[in-house]
């Protein structure tokens, strides 16, 4: 599963425009008095202005080899948050390594270096080497009708979790992370999730659909086949 686009909404967006393009150094691809978007390797990440918006968890993939340069890169640039005293989390049940951090929205946000993708790159590690948007957080209240929506999307499979309380669905590439937010909060520092309305664009082999979450609902509309 490809994410190709997803639109989160702030109330903060000039900070935000700040923070992924002079701190990250993210490329802005379009920017107007209320929405900016940024290239993040194969995908797109927006934010449109709104008078009232809660927090967010997204992740973002890095190369697999890249964990503890992305840990010293981000610390030259903004706060790592920690479980404990680790600054990286090791999830071994995901064969991955992944570190954490707020935007200006404290919206949770994650590097992550999946060991099973063949990703490895030789070059310094920079925002060049960010490479894919690859989670989205859907927090809800009926997991179960969340989980039948995302089933409209052809050849999608839970990757990990059951539908009761966690469940990820997708695959290392793309992952909606669909959470009970009654019972769950945020690892790593247990901020409360919230169901934050959101846009998502997705492509898996030809096929593409849009996603909205709005209201604790998810609807998925299958779009026009799309180029491999």
């Amino acid at each position: 599963m490809k994410i190709e686009q997803l639109t989160l909404y702030t109330t903060q967006l000039a900070k935000q425009k700040h923070f992924y393009s002079e701190v990250l150094g993210l490329t802005i691809k379009n920017s107007t008095k209320d929405q900016v978007s940024f290239a993040i390797g194969r995908s797109t990440l927006s934010f449109q202005a709104v008078a009232v918006a809660t927090p967010y968890h997204f992740a973002i993939n890095i190369p697999a080899n890249h964990d503890e340069a992305a840990l010293a890169w981000l610390k030259a640039r903004t706060t790592v948050l920690k479980s404990g005293e680790d600054e990286i989390q090791d999830f071994d049940f995901w064969n991955a390594k992944a570190i954490y951090f707020y935007d200006p929205d404290r919206n949770i946000v994650e590097f992550i270096a999946r060991k099973n993708l063949a990703n490895a790159a030789a070059e310094v590690f920079g925002a060049q080497q960010l490479l894919e948007i690859s989670e989205i957080g859907v927090p809800t209240k009926d997991m179960l009708a969340t989980y039948e929506s995302i089933q409209q999307i052809e050849g999608i499979e839970i990757f990990s979790g059951a539908v009761e309380k966690f469940c990820a669905i997708g695959d290392e590439h793309g992952l909606f992370i669909c959470i009970a937010k009654e019972e769950r909060d945020w690892f790593p520092v247990d901020d409360k999730a919230y169901s934050s309305p959101f846009e998502l664009r997705l492509r898996i082999a030809s096929q593409a659909y849009q996603v909205s979450f709005r209201e604790d609902l998810l609807e998925v509309n299958r779009l026009g086949a799309t180029k491999t």
